[in-house]
């Protein structure tokens, strides 16, 4: 990630967060950047999720503060599940190989996250000063892990952050073919059984938009989150009927 050039807000400690407005256009060097401080607390991380801000820099840069307009969303209820990814998971169910546990091995998923780059990019964006930060905010309830065991073995997963019934996705990764897209569809039927509507995906990908993500204006997304994040949370735990959201019971589905 190249360190912008143009004059950018210094974030001061408690300081609020300048405008949603002051972020760079869509069709600047860096397209959503905001501001950019030192501190990675866990009360301003809260205060930037809420804002619908988060923070994204490479090592040996400062922290720097992202709102891109649009944002990528993923409705859940327009959640794709492929054929393929369909039949692995009935496979598993049937067979009992597969489970999924949420929140047991948060320190694993972000190691394993920080080791897989984002699509497009060379180097992690998950760099220690992160990893600690996400750690302590997992500490205060607000960050948790969605995890992909197989035959006792944590195979893939990902990390989100999550206020009221908000939730944000960060970062996933993966050992063995589709476990992250396992944990990604487990999440899924997690925020369906809630009745939480949507999870964001921070920017466009192909991989996201293959699953049912889309872009919306940065406008909504806010709107969406000041209401969701006041709702009270749900308990942050797995429960395997909740796969009844995507495949239904063979009784079901005559």
């Amino acid at each position: 990630m190249s360190f912008p050039t143009h004059p950018l807000h210094w974030l001061e400690p408690g300081q609020d967060f300048p405008p949603l407005t002051q972020a760079w256009r869509a069709d600047s060097e860096a397209p959503g950047l905001l501001a950019m401080g030192n501190h990675l607390d866990t009360a301003t991380l809260c205060k930037a999720y809420g804002g619908g801000i988060f923070p994204w820099f490479s090592e040996g840069q400062p922290v720097l503060w992202w709102s891109p307009d649009p944002r990528m969303v993923l409705d859940v209820a327009e959640f794709r599940l492929h054929r393929s990814l369909k039949k692995k998971l009935q496979a598993f169910h049937a067979s009992n190989q597969c489970e999924i546990k949420i929140d047991t091995a948060f320190p694993q998923v972000i190691q394993a996250c920080a080791s897989s780059p984002r699509e497009g990019q060379a180097g992690t964006w998950i760099v220690p000063q992160m990893v600690r930060a996400y750690q302590a905010l997992h500490q205060a309830g607000f960050a948790h892990s969605v995890e992909t065991w197989i035959n006792g073995e944590l195979v893939g997963g990902l990390y989100c952050v999550a206020l009221g019934k908000s939730v944000f996705g960060e970062s996933m990764f993966t050992r063995v073919p589709d476990a992250s897209k396992i944990a990604l569809a487990a999440l899924v039927c997690f925020c369906q059984h809630h009745g939480i509507q949507r999870i964001d995906c921070q920017q466009n990908t192909r991989h996201l938009a293959s699953l049912g993500a889309h872009e919306v204006a940065r406008s909504d997304f806010v709107k969406g989150i000041e209401h969701d994040q006041h709702k009270s949370a749900p308990p942050w735990h797995f429960d395997p009927l909740y796969w009844r959201e995507l495949i239904p019971e063979p009784s079901e589905s005559t």
